[in-house]
């Protein structure tokens, strides 16, 4: 059977394991909001579909894998508020069901380290929705779901350098403020490596090895610049959104030991500097 795989919110990470598996010989399907989105997905290699407004039951039938990469809303996740019944009857069709989350769902834990198994108790909006969002999937029966909890993302285009080289990059310090991240080539090789050896009912940490505080990596995007180091600013009196705002309400350091020893994954990038030095590099190149 050709291996098809269905991706809901064919965005950034989505993207990057459509890289890694096209080459494989995978049909692959994303769905996008709008119709410049389907001009940009359909150049990328992928059959673009524009969802809400198609009907996607012909979509799933041929789906032997499918990816969510959309957030839930108010309304709780968007792709079961549609098409929950549609999934829950094929579920026993799909090889793998993979559901991107955050690991924001582990709340604030004073920089101390979490992994796989640490309670889930968020401290935003936008983390106990994903909460939600993860046990209604997994309500799903016979459906063979992994959950990837992601850390920051970075990547091409999605870097400190412009906000360095424009001057709006701040420092922001919070005492004891501590993030964990990782580069989108990692994201896509794990889940390129749990494609390969599905374990329904697994959930991975996706991250990096080197948590850090986020005026560090800042820092040294300016270093590697040749540029002065942005301003330093405390939070307590920092000028911020209250979107900005609420990722500084957790501190945390995640493990990542279960990717490497159970999907054998070996971080192309392991921390932000060698991240950031590549993505300079790709820049410098292009």
């Amino acid at each position: 059977m050709m291996q098809t795989l269905l991706s809901f919110g064919h965005g950034f990470s989505a993207q990057a394991l459509a890289r890694v598996l096209l080459p494989q010989g995978y049909t692959i399907i994303g769905t996008t909001r709008s119709a410049d989105g389907v001009a940009e997905v359909a150049e990328t290699g992928v059959e673009a579909m524009l969802w809400p407004g198609t009907d996607m039951v012909p979509a799933l039938d041929k789906a032997t894998h499918l990816l969510i990469s959309t957030a839930p809303g108010d309304d709780g996740d968007p792709v079961l508020a549609a098409l929950k019944d549609e999934i829950a009857a094929r579920a026993k069709q799909f090889e793998w069901v993979g559901y991107l989350s955050t690991t924001g769902v582990y709340g604030d834990h004073a920089g101390d380290w979490v992994d796989e198994t640490t309670p889930l108790t968020p401290a935003t909006k936008r983390g106990i929705a994903r909460v939600k969002a993860e046990a209604a999937w997994a309500d799903i029966p016979d459906l063979p779901l992994h959950i990837f909890r992601l850390a920051g993302i970075y990547g091409p285009g999605r870097g400190p350098f412009s906000k360095v080289r424009s001057g709006s990059a701040r420092r922001i310090i919070k005492k004891g403020q501590i993030f964990s991240r990782t580069h989108v080539d990692d994201i896509a090789q794990a889940l390129a490596a749990s494609i390969a050896n599905p374990n329904p009912g697994a959930v991975y940490n996706v991250c990096d090895n080197d948590p850090a505080p986020p005026e560090d990596v800042i820092g040294y995007a300016a270093e590697l610049l040749g540029l002065p180091l942005p301003p330093a600013e405390d939070f307590e009196t920092a000028e911020m959104t209250p979107m900005a705002r609420s990722f500084y309400a957790e501190s945390k350091k995640v493990r990542n030991d279960k990717i490497k020893d159970e999907l054998g994954v070996r971080l192309i990038y392991p921390d932000y500097r060698s991240g950031l030095k590549a993505l300079l590099a790709q820049e410098e190149n292009a």
